[in-house]
């Protein structure tokens, strides 16, 4: 048995195919299926479900997962102890979806860096799925997203709450929303509008605000970041949490701001996300520390409630 087929059914059961686990995995379906074949040969029981319209895990297979999922966790902690205790420095790859980057990622960098010099900070932009599934892969060692209360977070991570904030309408300070107390759904369908892309948490609040009635133009880019520089160069206001315009360069700038969103509307949270493991290696606990400790001095801390 070799860790590589359990990779391979796991993948499978994340992705729902043989085709998208190949694709993902970057293997042949036929090196991906006969790897499979023969874990089930040795296993004694049929993992796949093979038919004409394509394979997907069995009965036997879901059953067996959750052990699978606990020796692939294994097999990741043990490569991750191998490369801290062979290698002076080390690099934690963060996953965000650039939310708080002002208000906390940017100042924990600063701060680890002073604390572990030999430890190099990878951050990347991306979907919240990816940073899910790249957590889990052991792709990533930290993720940064944001979650409305009552959504899920995947089996295998453990969430550690950061920041709780609103949705806040993010404009110009020179736009005549910036005047307006509080900004209606009605205000920004008048409007070109800057959106997040599908994947993102303010894609699924614009979807919920608007309806079927969507502004008379729109927008789109990935991550808070590139939405600020859009609405900063005039084109249109957008939806983004509160706790990710306060403090940014470009309000201190005086060139954007933050408007109340009018109506009832969900909290947004965000939160650290790393793989659930039983011997946390000691460089990601102390950036777990560092961005847990700047949280905690912030004005709309949820750590410890």
């Amino acid at each position: 048995m070799r860790t590589e087929q359990l990779e391979y059914l796991a993948a499978v059961t994340r992705y729902g195919s043989l085709r998208r686990a190949s694709d993902e995995l970057h293997v042949s379906q036929s090196a991906l299926s006969a790897a499979i074949r023969s874990l089930e040969h040795e296993l004694g029981v049929p993992l796949l479900e093979r038919r004409r319209a394509g394979a997907k895990v069995s009965r036997e297979g879901g059953d067996i997962l959750p052990i699978v999922t606990e020796i692939l966790g294994g097999v990741a902690e043990l490569r991750a102890a191998a490369s801290a205790a062979s290698r002076a420095s080390r690099t934690i790859r963060v996953g965000t979806v650039h939310a708080g980057t002002s208000a906390l990622l940017v100042p924990a960098v600063r701060s680890f860096a002073t604390e572990q010099p030999t430890t190099t900070v990878d951050v990347a932009t991306m979907f919240q799925s990816r940073i899910h599934e790249r957590l889990l892969e052991g792709r990533l060692e930290i993720g940064l997203v944001n979650m409305f209360p009552g959504d899920d977070v995947p089996t295998g991570l453990t969430p550690t709450p950061l920041l709780l904030g609103r949705p806040a309408v993010c404009c110009r300070t020179d736009d005549p929303l910036a005047a307006k107390s509080e900004i209606t759904a009605a205000d920004l369908r008048e409007r070109p509008f800057v959106s997040s892309r599908p994947g993102y948490l303010m894609h699924r609040l614009a979807q919920r605000l608007f309806g079927d009635d969507h502004p008379v133009e729109s927008f789109r880019a990935d991550g808070a970041e590139m939405v600020k520089l859009l609405v900063a160069n005039g084109v249109g206001p957008s939806l983004l949490p509160d706790y990710s315009i306060h403090g940014d360069p470009l309000v201190e700038a005086g060139v954007i701001t933050a408007r109340p969103l009018a109506g009832a509307l969900p909290r947004v949270a965000m939160l650290l996300l790393r793989r659930t493991l039983h011997r946390v290696p000691a460089s990601i606990a102390a950036f777990e520390r560092t961005i847990v400790r700047i949280a905690q001095e912030h004005p709309q801390s949820d750590v410890g409630a």
